[in-house]
C-alpha cells in the first residue's frame, strides 16, 4: 500500500488523466499527496534560432507553472484530499527524483502522450520513460492518448 504520493503535473490531457489516478489511488489507500510542477530552466536573454528569452519570460512562465500547480492543488482539495504542493525549477527528471527522495514517495504518477509517428517520439524523447529509469521509487504512467 502507498503511504506517500508524488504526482508530477504540467496540466496537459496526460496529466490530467495522471491527477485523476493519483486521487483514487490515494482514497483507496489513504495516503498522503504531494503535486509538483516543474518548470525547465532557461537562462535569461538566451538568444536561440530566431527568438531571444529574456527576464520577463521567465517570469511569465514561472507564473503559468504557478497557476497549474495552483489548478491541480484546487482539484485535488475539492475532491476531499489533503495536498501539499510546491513549483520546482530545473530538469524534470532530476526534479522530480530529488523530490521524491525528500518527501520518501512509495510512488510517482506521471501522465504520458503517445506520440504519433516515430520521428516524433525520437525527437521529443520521453520523461516517463527516462523516470521509470531514474526513479527512486514506483512509478505509475498514466497513457492518453492511445
Amino acid at each position: 500500500m502507498y503511504k506517500t504520493i508524488l504526482l508530477a503535473y504540467n496540466g496537459s490531457e496526460a496529466g490530467q488523466k495522471a491527477l485523476l489516478e493519483s486521487k483514487a489511488l490515494a482514497a483507496w489507500g489513504q495516503a498522503r499527496l504531494h503535486l509538483i510542477a516543474v518548470m525547465p530552466i532557461v537562462s535569461s536573454d538566451v538568444v536561440g534560432e530566431g527568438f531571444v528569452f529574456t527576464a520577463q519570460d521567465e517570469k511569465q512562465q514561472r507564473q503559468a507553472y504557478q497557476k497549474i500547480l495552483e489548478e491541480g492543488l484546487q482539484q485535488l482539495g475539492q475532491a476531499g484530499h489533503e495536498v501539499e504542493g510546491e513549483l520546482l525549477v530545473g530538469e524534470p527528471i532530476h526534479e522530480i527524483c530529488a523530490c521524491a527522495l525528500r518527501i520518501r514517495a512509495d510512488l510517482i504518477v506521471v501522465g504520458h502522450k503517445h506520440r504519433s509517428g516515430w520521428l516524433d517520439r525520437w525527437w521529443s524523447g520521453s520523461v516517463s520513460k527516462s523516470l521509470i529509469e531514474e526513479a527512486p521509487c514506483s512509478v505509475l504512467v498514466s497513457i492518453s492518448g492511445a
